[in-house]
Formats: C-alpha cells, sequence, structure tokens
C-alpha cells in the first residue's frame, strides 16, 4: 500500500535532527490515493497528517520558464507563478530552501550567486536506488501535449519566468547529482515539488519525484501550481483540466503524496486548522 511505502521511507532516513529556530515540526495535511482491501481492488483518496522540520526541507521549482514552445503551456506558466511568488516568500521565511531549476538554461545563471551554491555543494554519492512500483500514465502524451494548434516543439526558453523571485540563498541547478549534492549538504529529507509538467519534467527529470523517491527522499507535490502537457485531443479525451487532475492522482497512486498551497501557506505560517482534511481540494 502507498502509505506504507511512505512510513518505509521515513525509517529509512538517517539526516540529524538540526536545532534552532526552523527545527520545530510542522504537520501538513497530506493527499494520496490506496488500495485499501487488494492490490488489484479500486483506488481511494486518503487524507494523513505527516510532519516536516522547515530546515530539512526544500521546494524545487522546476521548468517554470520565461517562454515554452506551447502557448497555452506558457499561458498556464504565468497562471501558476502568480501563485506561486507569495508563497515562496512564507516557504522562506519559514526556513525552507528555495531551488530553482529551470532546465536547459543554466548558461544565463552561470555567475549567479545560487548558481555557485549548486556548484560548490560537496560531492556526495547517492545510496542504491529504492525499487517502487509504476504504472503508464493515464493519458496519452505521445504528440507532446500541446493543446494549442500550430505550435511545433522547439527550445522557447532562455531562463525562468521573472514572475518568480530568485532571492539570496536560493540555489539554482537543473542537474540532479548537484540537487542532490546539495539536500544531502543541508541534510534534507523532504522536497516539495512545484512547476510544470507533472507528467513529464516533474517526474521524469534526473533531479524529478522518480529519482529522489528512488535515493530516499520524502517528495510532496504541490498540486495546484503544476501542470500536465496533455492535449485533449489524444486519449482520453477528457479537458485539459481533468487530464492534468489524471495524471496528478497517477502520482500520489505510485509516487508521492499531495498537498494544495493554501494547505502548505497555512502550515508554514502556523495557521492551519487541526485536523482539516482539505478535501476536495
Amino acid at each position: 500500500m502507498v502509505l506504507s511505502t511512505f512510513a518505509l521511507l521515513a525509517l529509512t532516513l538517517s539526516a540529524s535532527t538540526p536545532t534552532g529556530p526552523n527545527s520545530e515540526e510542522i504537520k501538513l495535511q497530506l493527499r494520496t490515493q490506496i488500495q485499501p482491501f487488494h492490490a488489484n481492488g479500486p483506488w481511494v483518496e486518503a487524507h494523513f497528517e505527516e510532519a516536516i522540520v522547515p530546515s530539512k526541507t526544500a521546494i524545487i521549482i522546476t521548468d517554470m520558464w520565461d517562454k515554452h514552445w506551447c502557448k497555452g503551456a506558457t499561458h498556464r506558466v504565468g497562471l501558476i507563478a502568480q501563485k506561486m511568488e507569495p508563497l515562496l516568500e512564507v516557504a522562506r521565511g519559514a526556513g525552507l530552501l528555495i531551488i530553482h531549476a529551470p532546465s536547459e538554461t543554466m548558461d544565463f545563471y552561470s555567475s549567479a550567486p545560487g548558481r555557485l551554491l549548486a556548484q560548490n555543494a560537496p560531492r556526495t554519492t547517492p545510496p542504491p536506488e529504492i525499487a517502487f512500483t509504476d504504472a503508464p500514465l493515464p493519458i496519452d502524451d505521445s504528440d507532446e501535449g500541446c493543446d494549442t494548434p500550430g505550435d511545433k516543439p522547439h527550445k522557447a526558453w532562455s531562463r525562468e519566468t521573472e514572475a518568480l523571485t530568485i532571492a539570496p540563498g536560493d540555489v539554482i541547478s537543473d542537474k540532479g547529482d548537484e540537487i542532490y549534492n546539495v539536500l544531502k549538504q543541508r541534510h534534507i529529507d523532504t522536497v516539495l515539488f512545484m512547476g510544470v509538467h507533472a507528467n513529464m519534467c516533474i517526474l521524469n527529470r534526473p533531479f524529478g519525484v522518480r529519482q529522489l523517491s528512488k535515493w530516499g527522499l520524502r517528495c510532496v507535490l504541490v498540486r495546484d501550481l503544476t501542470d500536465a502537457m496533455y492535449n485533449p485531443a489524444s486519449r482520453p479525451f477528457v479537458s485539459h483540466a481533468a487530464g492534468t487532475e489524471l495524471v496528478i492522482e497517477h502520482i500520489e497512486k505510485y509516487w508521492a503524496p499531495t498537498i494544495t498551497s493554501d494547505a502548505l501557506t497555512r502550515s508554514l505560517k502556523g495557521d492551519a486548522p487541526q485536523g482539516s482534511k482539505e478535501k476536495g481540494q
């Protein structure tokens, strides 16, 4: 069952307990999908509470580029960035590490302080990978998933969107080994993912949910701060929003629980209602 997998990961984490103002635990209300009675039975939405320590938690912002080759994707990234920016400010104040990971744009950041933080982190050899059960995605993205007709794949991006602030102390990297080095240097055991796209980069980048989960990190997806590359003209022929939700549920089944940005913000501010399920969000 999914919950037991998360429990196993928590028990295998070996980072030392930090001390200081950001060492107190914060409770998060997370959503997942489980099969409660049989491995081939129906999946059921489930909610559970999990504690994080801010100084041992990072946010990875995935591929929030200044421009995407798909106009629909560019538009939705802009909307996500508007919600993401105030959350990042709260997260920094709470003591979380912010990692900006706009893939294929590192030349733009070659002399940035955050880039040097990633490059200069002590090298660490990752542990043997944990085996996970996976399944095919519930959507067909073989056409690259663009929902605006006529757009063709090409490299349209040069940097992260200017709608997001890269603050002093933030890290910049698109390399899995560098990001893992930073996480181990900071004794980080939990990574919150936000950005795009859930069925592609969020899952499959060398710093994505699949790889970090295999290396024993606890991964959580902020589900309203992501999007899918999905064309409603492809299987299963549902709306773009419904296709994105199917991908999120897939991640909840096989890889990571999720949380909403509102619930995360309340928890980081210390005013999350006790016992809240965030049901239906």
